[in-house]
């Protein structure tokens, strides 16, 4: 072998050498809890793509096996059928820890609001004991609920919540508040590494169809060429962010020094009534259902838009993705879906 040769195979595995080094480095051991869910999925989904060894738990109580079906054979992916409401025997080595675990839309927190509650307070505390144990990063997906009826427009950070501790959706709202308010102490107190983020209205492929949240019933029933359900007049306006835009923006907010804590707001900030919603999907499903209008749920709030100029300033990070271009999207996920039933 001559002289240059040599130097070739020397370089190619030099290159090689720094390759499976840089890709030890990078690779992480991440847990998502509620990862069979419709935004712990689409996590699963992004972590798997980045190259990362992937813990999904869930206890399938909202979310669905068919989320992550095309993940489980997947050798970075492993599935544990578990619920956070206990403490959670776990012996791995974890770098990360995203806890999406509670059910969402007010149909399904309402069902056993007990249950709600203890999932967002037991939960918190048993993954905050794990993410002490494991020395891991632990991002909590809190929520625009916990400003309740808001009483300033936009939504910011400061802003401490207009929520009413004993109504119907309080398991909710004071579960997610008293999840923020453990993050924090444990931060305080241990020194764990936090990342809070309050999710505004998020939409997109992988809903459940039975969710009871505005976009889902809206097109469900327009493809039905069903009564489409209006609550209140339909002046009540809310934010609407693609699933894909928030993925990316809880990506970044984790990728931030640990002196980046939260809470931050993540959400898209185009603020539409409910009666152009309906529209829009309607005009996007070429429905000719009826609208009709029921009362106004109790506790449900009037306006919602999330101010973004914190994520916008230490994520340089806006959603991208259109409400015409994300409906379209998510329409032909439910099409699909629903022909394959």
């Amino acid at each position: 072998m001559n002289m240059f040769m040599k130097k070739i195979l020397v370089c190619l595995l030099c290159l090689f050498i720094h390759f499976t080094i840089l890709t030890a480095e990078e690779s992480k051991a991440v847990l998502v809890t509620g990862g069979a869910g419709f935004l712990g999925s689409h996590m699963c989904d992004r972590l798997i793509q980045k190259g990362h060894r992937v813990y999904c738990l869930d206890n399938l109580s909202t979310g669905s096996q068919k989320n992550i079906e095309h993940l489980l054979n997947h050798p970075n992916f492993t599935f544990l059928l578990a619920d956070v409401t206990k403490p959670i025997e776990l012996e791995v080595h974890l770098d990360e820890i995203f806890n999406f675990a509670c059910p969402a839309s007010p149909v399904q927190y309402q069902l056993d609001p007990i249950k709600t509650l203890k999932t967002n307070v037991w939960g918190s505390l048993f993954l905050l004991q794990l993410a002490e144990k494991t020395h891991a990063k632990i991002f909590q997906a809190s929520t625009s609920e916990v400003y309740g009826d808001p009483l300033k427009h936009p939504q910011q950070e400061t802003d401490w919540g207009n929520v009413n501790p004993i109504g119907i959706r309080s398991c909710y709202d004071e579960g997610k508040r008293c999840a923020e308010t453990l993050f924090f102490d444990y931060h305080r107190s241990h020194g764990i590494r936090i990342k809070v983020g309050r999710i505004f209205n998020t939409y997109g492929p992988r809903m459940s169809f039975d969710d009871g949240r505005v976009i889902s019933n809206f097109i469900i029933q327009a493809l039905n060429d069903s009564p489409i359900t209006v609550y209140g007049n339909g002046d009540q306006t809310r934010s609407f962010c693609y699933v894909d835009d928030l993925i990316d923006a809880i990506c970044a907010f984790m990728n931030t020094s640990d002196a980046v804590i939260g809470p931050m707001n993540l959400g898209n900030p185009q603020e539409h009534t409910i009666l152009q919603i309906a529209a829009k999907v309607m005009a996007f499903t070429d429905s000719h259902s009826p609208i009709i209008f029921k009362p106004l749920p109790q506790d449900d709030p009037r306006k919602r838009r999330p101010d973004i100029s914190l994520a916008q300033q230490i994520l340089h990070w806006s959603p991208k993705i259109s409400l015409d271009e994300g409906l379209n999207l998510t329409i032909t996920d439910f099409k699909n879906r629903m022909k394959n039933q």
